[in-house]
């Protein structure tokens, strides 16, 4: 299960900051061939524990973190869920993920989950297990957005434009796609650049917004603001 940390860029951008990238990016790269007309729909369900142990080391800026989520695509449940494990140290970062079945994500949001023993052949799913009892944690909100994304393949660079970020807090039935979501409070538009072991100049001139600066942002802690 061992992944490569990858760098990662996050920028907090406007609207005319998108349609200038996303132009620049259609001329120099290529949509993700997930996406439909050119996006999709992101739906995760996050966790954390009683003392909000997650929410803490991302405010405070904790070098070594991570946060634990259920996540499926274009309000679509019935095609394909994952477990994801995110974890960051410095700027750089990587994802584990388990696909789950429609069954198995439920029973963890109904708090079932001594099914994961014996999820041998799921390495992920018992370490989600074990963190889940020793951690105490449980669902905290359902985070929604819509993502264009671009992929170039020097570097495996991935870019993404984020947006529309919608907040379902404590309603945690988050398989229903007419699960009820609210704008969150002055939410932006988020720039996220992903990259291996280089950045390509002609993506790097792509995402240049002068002088503005690179700063952490997370969806997840913009939807706990809530509560």
């Amino acid at each position: 299960m061992q992944k490569n940390y990858r760098h990662e860029m996050k920028h907090v951008i406007n609207t005319a900051d998108m349609l200038a990238i996303r132009q620049r990016m259609r001329a120099v790269a290529t949509p993700d061939p997930h996406a439909e007309n050119g996006a999709y729909k992101i739906r995760s369900l996050y966790f954390d524990n009683a003392d909000d142990k997650a929410l803490r080391e991302k405010i405070d800026g904790v070098n070594r973190r991570e946060k634990w989520r259920i996540r499926y695509y274009n309000l679509d449940p019935a095609s394909v869920i994952h477990l994801e494990k995110k974890s960051r140290t410095g700027g750089l970062g990587t994802k584990y993920d388990a696909v789950l079945t429609k069954e198995e994500a439920a029973a963890i949001v109904r708090g079932e989950t001594d099914w994961m023993i014996d999820a041998k052949d799921r390495p992920l799913v018992q370490e989600f297990y074990s963190a889940y009892k020793n951690q105490g944690m449980r669902p905290v909100v359902i985070v929604d957005y819509t993502r264009e994304p671009f992929i170039y393949a020097p570097g495996n660079v991935r870019v993404t434009l984020d947006y529309d970020i919608r907040t379902g807090l404590k309603n945690t039935d988050f398989l229903d796609p007419l699960c009820v979501t609210v704008p969150a409070r002055d939410a932006p538009i988020l720039l996220e650049v992903k990259w291996d072991a280089f950045l390509p100049d002609v993506i790097r001139d792509a995402v240049q917004l002068g002088s503005r600066s690179a700063q952490a942002f997370s969806k997840y802690a913009q939807c706990r603001m809530y509560g």
